[in-house]
């Protein structure tokens, strides 16, 4: 007996430090997950995930395209294809994530067939988190520079050669410095008033970012240097991001509680003060109020640029998503968070749109010219067109400092997401190796990607960075998608996933999960379809302005769109080798979900679950049962049979 209570004591001390040491020591003792952790609450998930869904896109495109697309009238079709589009696949991937607990790649256990698809996710977030560093950079940059007065942009500083004029009455123009590549001067009785008065009102800032901030070359062929204060700036960046991220949500969850609140302040700020300036309503109107054009509904382009806004917007496709909800309790409503996220999200793009267009507006009013000429959209909103504006106004570094702080914290948010998904899959996949070192995983992931942007902040780095944009974030993440849709919906089965759902929800009615069908099965797919297609059939080579890229510079891009999908078939296909049986039948079982995919903890598997572990649990009782025994055994001095 005094033998068998020792080994009773024995064992019970080994498993409790076997299972502290294989536990994460980040996660809380109140987590309900105790292996993986979870939020710490139910808010700083939301804030995490809408920091993550609202970024550069919706201050720097949303506006423009709202512009272009007829004013109001856009947002007929954005806000439908919100509600048919971008909440039903939200949804999609927030259950999917949290009914299993596991990142992008793991999740695919349902059908083990598209695993790649998961892989090919977490490609698109390693390569986009690289060059979101370097806008990060970037912002810093301008930040800094936006503590001087003068702001440096606001006149003829040093920096500055004889192409820059302090006014608009200069002989000529360096169409260069407005981010052309022609060396082509032309005076100012070839041009009219107007192009005059534009080429002047960007000059100034187009000189500080092509010359100064990022130094830049004449192509992709001419590399150059790393320009140090980009890299300096990058490394800042770096750190936030690890500082951020160094016990994984429970540092990041506090984090977002500033940054994703944050912009919303500067927001406010900026309308405010974009209000009270003369001109602000006519930059409002040519936004969305009576310069409306509500015929503008009937050119198919505005539905296409309305769904492309909403599907990319909301970071559908990256994995983020599924690796945020992944933390959350088994029975969190993600149903009510999706609606909150991705109304959030829509918001935040019109309500960003008018504190954009008020202050274009006074700028247009003071050179007497359509608001039209001075909207931009992308680098040359955030980094030429906006802050030209901010500097007439009184004050000027206060309001451009808190405009490039707020592009810094949005892009922090997205990108904090982003290595979350590097290193969740990590973990998910090597969990005693990973899961006790996250603080060590996160420095070494953002250490890799600070390398691998080194290259974006040479003189040809911003070429690098429209390359990856347009070829890896782009119509990729469309095909991601769909196969997603088609891999949940048709292969794993819509019913039995709505059934999943309901485990986490409880029982719903047939009414409620009829337009969830709709969507699933039918209108979001089509809708992909239709994007896809038109996006390869209008497919135009990249540039930057009006500096082409070369034809190795566009094989490459393919090539990385290439070497992303091409995860998915040789997965597909190594998965079918290693399989047993007849090809058929390979097929069939790849096709099932495997014996680990299942809620990640026993309580929460009921009875459609429990089946699937009940062998390795009879087997597993079993082998304690006899290493037990020949324990016992062997302390009572009694002979072992071998």
């Amino acid at each position: 007996g005094y033998n068998i209570q020792n080994l009773i004591c024995f064992t019970t001390f080994t498993i409790l430090i076997t299972s502290s040491s294989e536990q994460d020591p980040h996660v809380d003792d109140g987590d309900e997950n105790t292996e993986r952790g979870n939020w710490a609450s139910k808010r700083e998930y939301i804030l995490s995930t809408i920091g993550y869904a609202v970024g550069l896109g919706n201050i720097w495109r949303f506006p423009y395209l709202a512009y272009k697309n007829g004013g109001g009238a856009f947002l007929i079709p954005y806000f439908v294809m919100l509600v048919v589009t971008g909440i039903p696949l939200f949804f999609l991937e927030s259950a999917f994530g949290q009914f299993c607990s596991q990142g992008p790649i793991n999740v695919w256990r349902a059908v083990p067939l598209l695993q790649g698809v998961g892989i090919a996710m977490l490609m698109v977030t390693l390569i986009v988190s690289i060059y979101y560093n370097v806008i990060i950079a970037y912002s810093l940059y301008y930040m800094f520079a936006s503590f001087q007065s003068p702001l440096p942009w606001s006149s003829c500083f040093s920096w500055a050669d004889s192409n820059c004029s302090d006014t608009p009455t200069g002989a000529s123009f360096h169409l260069q410095t407005c981010c052309l590549s022609a060396d082509v001067l032309f005076s100012r009785a070839q041009m009219s008033n107007t192009l005059i008065k534009l080429l002047w009102l960007n000059g100034q800032m187009s000189l500080l970012l092509s010359r100064v901030a990022l130094q830049r070359s004449s192509g992709l062929d001419e590399t150059g240097p790393v320009v140090w204060h980009l890299a300096l700036c990058l490394l800042l960046s770096t750190m936030f991001t690890a500082a951020a991220l160094i016990r994984g949500i429970k540092s990041s969850g506090k984090v977002v509680y500033f940054t994703a609140t944050f912009p919303y302040v500067v927001i406010v700020i900026l309308l405010i003060r974009g209000l009270t300036l003369e001109g602000a309503r006519d930059g409002i109107e040519f936004y969305i109020g009576s310069q409306s054009n509500l015929t503008k509904l009937t050119e198919a382009q505005v539905w296409k640029d309305a769904a492309t806004q909403t599907f990319y917007s909301l970071s559908i496709g990256w994995g983020g998503v599924m690796t945020l909800a992944s933390y959350n309790n088994f029975h969190n409503n993600m149903f009510r968070d999706s609606f909150v996220v991705t109304l959030t999200n829509a918001g935040t793009s019109v309500f960003a749109g008018f504190a954009i267009f008020s202050i274009l507006g006074h700028m247009a009013h003071i050179y007497k010219m359509p608001v039209g000429e001075v909207v931009k959209e992308g680098f040359g909103l955030a980094f030429i067109a906006y802050p030209d504006a901010l500097s007439k106004l009184p004050i000027s570094p206060l309001w451009s400092t808190l405009f490039f702080f707020m592009l810094l914290t949005v892009g922090l948010d997205s990108q904090f997401a982003g290595i979350e998904v590097i290193t969740t899959c990590l973990q998910d996949a090597f969990p005693k190796l990973f899961r006790s070192k996250h603080g060590l995983l996160t420095i070494t992931t953002c250490s890799i990607l600070y390398l691998l942007g080194l290259p974006c902040v040479t003189r040809a780095g911003i070429y690098w960075v429209t390359l990856i944009d347009q070829f890896v974030a782009s119509w990729v993440l469309l095909i991601l998608v769909l196969l997603e849709i088609a891999g949940v919906c048709y292969i794993y089965g819509g019913n039995r996933f709505i059934k999943d759902i309901e485990m986490m929800l409880g029982n719903k009615s047939f009414v409620f999960w009829l337009w969830w069908r709709v969507c699933w099965f039918f209108l979001s797919p089509c809708i992909i379809v239709a994007i896809l297609v038109w996006s390869l059939m209008t497919f135009t080579p990249p540039s930057y302005g009006a500096v082409k890229f070369p034809d190795w510079g566009v094989a490459l891009g393919w090539s990385m769109a290439v070497f992303i999908l091409l995860w998915i078939p040789i997965i597909a296909v190594y998965k079918l080798m290693r399989a047993e049986g007849s090809p058929w039948k390979r097929l069939k079982s790849l096709c099932s979900p495997s014996e680990e995919w299942h809620p990640y903890l026993d309580i929460h598997r009921g009875e459609r679950y429990s089946h699937k572990t009940m062998s390795y649990r009879i087997l597993h009782t079993q082998c304690d049962f006899i290493l037990f025994t020949l324990l016992t055994l062997s302390q009572s001095n009694i002979p072992v049979p071998h």
